[in-house]
């Protein structure tokens, strides 16, 4: 169980994230890292850009200047904040943060338009297939990939909650840890369900964010 100093008061912490988002009493366990690829990409051949990550977006850093002025669909709220941020032209949001909701949704948005999805190398949706049956012009250009970490393990406390935000955390931390029976498992969603160990117990967050992740993950701990 790790002890965090804050504002001279003694926490005692032990939910584990497996990201490197900070977030107060909360430990970051780093099983993955992001790694970039080099692109170009012709962006005057479209007039539609899906984002379902916000790395997708930090993935175009090399190409700032010439796709912030085509119309972009994020999956989700925060994808959708750090379009945003980088002054794009957001026209639209997903209302679940689920893939393949996410692509019904588009169907009627994208009708007769170029569309270009910005995307991971490994992905677990089936959007592009579905947006293709609906006969929208989409192609797909990978941008990233995600390895899992090789950074030394640390040891996890008995009766941890760990937070599952996608699958690649589920594939990266079951490589590198053991499970133990005290464990509970938060996991972001359905999708990311479905790739967790059936033999093991779990909770899905009631709404698809890591700060409602968090919330479940202090209720558990507190029972």
């Amino acid at each position: 169980m790790l002890y965090i100093f804050t504002r001279n008061l003694l926490f005692m912490s032990n939910i584990y994230l497996l990201n490197n988002q900070k977030h107060e009493n909360i430990i970051n366990l780093k099983v993955f890292k992001i790694n970039y690829l080099p692109i170009e990409i012709d962006f005057s051949q479209y007039d539609a850009l899906i984002f379902t990550s916000k790395n997708a977006i930090t993935s175009l850093q090399s190409q700032k200047g010439l796709w912030e002025n085509i119309d972009s669909y994020a999956i989700a709220a925060k994808t959708s904040e750090i379009l945003l941020l980088h002054k794009s032209k957001l026209k639209f949001v997903g209302k679940t943060s689920n893939g393949n909701d996410f692509a019904h949704e588009l169907i009627p948005l994208l009708e007769n338009k170029n569309v270009l999805y910005i995307c991971a190398k490994k992905t677990v949706s089936n959007l592009v297939p579905i947006l293709r049956n609906a006969k929208i012009n989409i192609k797909e250009q990978i941008t990233y990939e995600t390895l899992c970490s090789k950074e030394d393990k640390i040891n996890i406390s008995k009766d941890a909650v760990i937070i599952f935000s996608s699958p690649s955390c589920i594939e990266c931390f079951f490589k590198q840890y053991s499970w133990h029976e005290s464990y509970k498992a938060v996991l972001i969603g359905k999708t990311t369900a479905s790739f967790f160990p059936s033999n093991l117990d779990y909770v899905i967050s009631p709404t698809p964010s890591i700060l409602s992740c968090i919330a479940l993950a202090k209720e558990l701990l507190n029972k």
